[in-house]
């Protein structure tokens, strides 16, 4: 039986741990309690989790260009570290997983708070008040 190599491994691990770091239906918190406009919440949750979407810029393919990106800097690290140490090839793959889950984190990461954040000032700029 034919093995995988470990940078395919490392590579499928990343693109699947990088998902995680994205909107996953999180919303704003919206207190109704003196709040002139809140029979419009619901309309304006759904409104501003739109314009949120646009703003962040989040894609599935951005978390993952972010990993296969850092991935590459990573490898060419690691096998520049690891021709000094006479394997370059391990300091490849190691430094493309490490290289690979930090930027497909970080792509993640990024557009989770620029999302976030523009739910945020959707919902107050509509005259909510908002509690996280």
């Amino acid at each position: 039986m034919k093995k995988k190599p470990i940078l395919f491994y490392a590579m499928l691990s990343v693109i699947l741990l990088s998902g995680c770091a994205s909107q996953t239906g999180w919303q704003p918190t919206v207190d109704p309690y003196n709040d002139p406009r809140a029979a419009y919440i619901n309309q304006d949750l759904v409104e501003c989790k739109m314009l949120a979407e646009r703003v962040s810029g989040y894609t599935p393919g951005e978390t993952a260009k972010g990993a296969l990106i850092g991935g590459a800097i990573g490898a060419a690290a690691g096998a520049a570290i690891g021709a000094a140490t006479g394997a370059p090839g391990k300091g490849a793959a190691i430094g493309a997983a490490a290289g690979g889950i930090g930027g497909g984190t970080y792509k993640g990461m990024d557009a989770e708070q620029k999302y976030k954040n523009a739910y945020i000032r959707c919902m107050k700029q509509r005259g909510h008040n908002v509690l996280n």
